[in-house]
């Protein structure tokens, strides 16, 4: 199934993103998870690569298993770091031969313990060129790609991000998945500067449900995502109580939820941390 195709059904396209555990009985739980979110009927699911790209095999795996197992549409995230042009050509061809046909295509992260991404030799410095290169070599595959409501971590200058975007969008991608934001005005003011540059390809908000005051605050650091003043208040009153911090956490994701949708957004797209309780609130409470 291409994930291109389901937004034209009219109806909201609502994806779980994973990530792949270090373990085989993380794999093993991470199955069980998706399991207990299968009910939900998601449009798609995604795989990420670990961090450098270094859980990639365990990635390949799960996304057969998955698509194959539980009869889910599945979608692997690939990445440039620490790979040559004919390594991810490989990648490539192992997913096809899993019957995977849709790809979030990511420049990636840096490796741990360095700051800056530096290509490998015969590689890719950017997702816009591995964009291009997966239209060219696999015209059959759905890709998506990141954006960045609030830029890119790197790139503040919101203008210089848009033009990066344009350049990726330019290259073939089919969606865009947004980074997660907690402040609705952030992804409407986004949408608007993408389709007066003239992107008009679906644009998937990315929620994260908060269930852990320090990993968030350690999340949004990372990705340079902000915290809104009334959602650091709320989880500052509850900080000492874990479920009400949870709580807390689903509300805020259900009213942002509603409004986006509401407000004409094509889907949802949850990262669920691996973690299926916080999501199946969150969807059940919407109504999905």
């Amino acid at each position: 199934m291409n994930i291109a195709s389901l937004f034209r059904r009219g109806s909201p396209v609502i994806s779980f993103e994973f990530f792949p555990p270090k373990t085989a009985e993380g794999v093993e739980q991470l199955y069980r998870t998706v399991e207990e979110l299968r009910p939900c009927r998601p449009s798609f699911v995604s795989v990420t690569y670990g961090a450098g790209g270094s859980t990639r095999d365990r990635t390949i795996e799960l996304v057969g298993r998955i698509q194959r197992e539980l009869g889910i549409v599945t979608m692997a995230h690939l990445t440039c770091v620490g790979s040559t042009r004919d390594e991810i050509a490989g990648v490539l061809q192992r997913l096809h031969d899993a019957g995977i046909r849709n790809v979030l295509a990511l420049r990636g992260d840096p490796p741990k313990g360095e700051t800056e991404f530096r290509p490998v030799a015969d590689g890719f410095s950017h997702a816009a060129e591995l964009v291009a290169f997966i239209r060219k070599l696999r015209p059959d595959m759905c890709i998506g790609a990141a954006c960045y409501p609030e830029g890119h971590v790197e790139t503040r200058d919101l203008e210089a991000d848009l033009q990066h975007l344009v350049t990726k969008v330019r290259a073939g991608a089919d969606f865009l998945v947004s980074q997660l934001f907690f402040d609705n005005e952030d992804y409407r003011a986004f949408v608007r500067r993408c389709r007066s540059a003239g992107i008009d390809i679906p644009i998937v908000p990315g929620l994260m449900p908060i269930t852990n005051v320090s990993q968030i605050e350690r999340f949004t650091q990372m990705c340079g995502s902000r915290i809104p003043q009334e959602l650091r208040r709320r989880l500052r009153i509850v900080a000492n109580d874990p479920s009400a911090v949870v709580a807390t956490g689903v509300q805020w994701a259900v009213d942002q939820g509603r409004a986006l949708l509401r407000d004409g957004a094509p889907g949802l797209h949850f990262y669920t941390l691996n973690r299926s309780s916080a999501t199946l609130a969150v969807h059940a409470a919407l109504g999905l």
